[in-house]
């Protein structure tokens, strides 16, 4: 089932086109993305969603919208992702990313594009467990910036994953919030034995 990709706002677009154009910005760039041979395409727009306070959390967690993300398509691979962030001025360039997140967000695109279902995919980054996943929402006619997970959404956890939680292996968000906030939840006090 083809994923419905939301459009990404005009002015995200055009910032990132601009900084692929800017030998300035290219600079800053990951090394894929400075040796890229062809012209430079972004693609696949996604909104990324931000959850703060895992720990806090009691029911569906509460995100906002934080910026889109495009890969950046040199020829039939991504070379390196570009974001754009919502400023007071409107949506400016935010900076080019590479490393094992761009590979990882273009696997699980092709594996969702293999599910029955029919979905709409965005970003949902969990900072306080350095861990970003596919969001794979139901509401494939949203425009992409609101919305919460909802229980039967899935999330694929994107390589590199938190210990204990599978990359690339889709999970129920019902399934997968409760082993999140768990690995959140300091340890129990050590019990000392009793003395000989």
């Amino acid at each position: 089932m083809p994923l419905h990709l939301p459009p990404a706002p005009a002015p995200a677009l055009r910032s990132v086109l601009t900084a692929l154009g800017s030998p300035t910005a290219l600079r800053e760039a990951p090394a894929a993305l400075r040796s890229a041979h062809g012209p430079l395409a972004p693609d696949h727009p996604l909104p990324v969603h931000v959850w703060k306070d895992v720990r806090g959390a009691s029911g569906p967690p509460r995100t906002r919208l934080a910026g889109w993300r495009f890969l950046v398509r040199s020829g039939e691979r991504a070379a390196a992702a570009a974001e754009a962030r919502l400023t007071a001025d409107g949506w400016t360039f935010s900076h080019f990313c590479g490393g094992p997140y761009v590979t990882a967000t273009e696997q699980a695109l092709h594996q969702a594009e293999t599910l029955a279902a029919p979905y709409q995919p965005r970003l949902l980054s969990v900072p306080e467990l350095y861990m970003v996943t596919l969001w794979l929402h139901h509401d494939t006619a949203s425009d992409g910036t609101d919305g919460l997970p909802d229980p039967g959404d899935l999330l694929v956890p994107l390589a590199p994953a938190p210990p204990g939680i599978a990359p690339h292996r889709p999970h129920r968000v019902a399934d997968l919030l409760p082993r999140l906030t768990l690995r959140l939840t300091p340890p129990g006090p050590l019990l000392d034995s009793p003395a000989a």
